[in-house]
């Protein structure tokens, strides 16, 4: 018996999902597997060598608990469960450890779209495009969760709402909070915006000039917002000096992100973007000036 935690079990949420307290740290837990609430009951002990046991996260404060008792409590069993098939799929896809806050975030989030969908509310997602180039495998698992949740549930999920799943997909894999995901969307949709303002374009949302577009300006916004900013740039000077429309308009983009983000951009991510800005104009104006050939 020697290292066993034994839990108390405090709420009996479904067949798969327990609150508990106790073990070594005497700290609040949530226990997920398979059957790991059948036959349970409340003052009850679960040992930590259980094999039912698939996932063990603590709720390291009072509010978090409080808040987890209040979700797990109106959640439906069938959502716990669909949550659980999703969550398979994420672990196949890409095995290691999940961020333990999807465990209350997905199905939170499954239950208010249910809840919108039976009540024919509109889902509406305006990153849907950047979400699918930006998160093609994450996307790919979201359309299978849309179609069990569908199916489950006997509705039709929209694809908009397919562009939300992802975000959650690929919170719990990358453990970035979704709300940057959103954040950083908003902000991404604002830079692109203004390009197109600001040079009199629009992008075609498949081409390539778009998803790569797209690509570099998610980078360096994710870097922003993880603080992965130490970047060195050795071409700065040559960039300032020989792309200056392009280093212009980067300078003011730089902008944009400081005052929607409220953090610094490096001098060399500015140059990054230039030279980016310039491979892309270049890239367009060859295609423009390209003679089409005769049918």
């Amino acid at each position: 018996m020697s290292g066993i935690e034994l839990f108390t079990v405090v709420r009996v949420i479904g067949n798969n999902v327990v609150m508990v307290t106790g073990g070594k740290k005497e700290s609040e837990y949530v226990i997920l597997g398979k059957g790991i609430g059948f036959g349970a009951k409340i003052g009850g002990t679960i040992a930590s060598d259980d094999k039912r046991i698939e996932k063990l996260f603590r709720l390291e404060d009072r509010e978090q608990w409080s808040q987890a008792h209040h979700l797990l409590e109106e959640f439906d069993p069938q959502v716990m469960e669909i949550t659980d098939q999703i969550l398979n799929l994420i672990g196949q896809e890409f095995p290691g450890t999940l961020n333990d806050k999807v465990y209350l975030a997905l199905p939170s989030h499954i239950q208010f779209t249910i809840y919108r969908i039976r009540k024919g509310m509109d889902i509406i997602n305006p990153f849907l495009e950047e979400t699918r180039i930006s998160f093609p495998k994450e996307y790919d698992i979201a359309a299978k969760a849309a179609e069990l949740i569908g199916k489950t549930f006997d509705i039709e999920v929209p694809e908009d709402e397919i562009g939300f799943l992802t975000y959650h997909v690929y919170s719990a894999v990358s453990h970035v909070p979704v709300g940057h995901l959103v954040k950083a969307s908003n902000v991404v949709g604002s830079l692109v915006k203004y390009i197109e303002e600001e040079r009199q374009v629009a992008f075609d949302r498949g081409s390539m000039d778009y998803v790569r577009l797209l690509m570099h300006l998610r980078f360096s916004v994710d870097r922003m917002l993880n603080q992965e900013i130490h970047v060195d740039n050795p071409f700065a000077e040559q960039i300032r000096s020989k792309f200056t429309q392009e280093y212009g308009l980067a300078t003011r983009l730089a902008g944009m992100m400081e005052k929607e983000l409220g953090k610094k951009v490096p001098e060399a991510e500015v140059c990054f973007l230039a030279m980016h800005l310039y491979r892309l104009f270049t890239g367009r104006l060859q295609q423009k000036n390209q003679p089409r050939e005769e049918s």
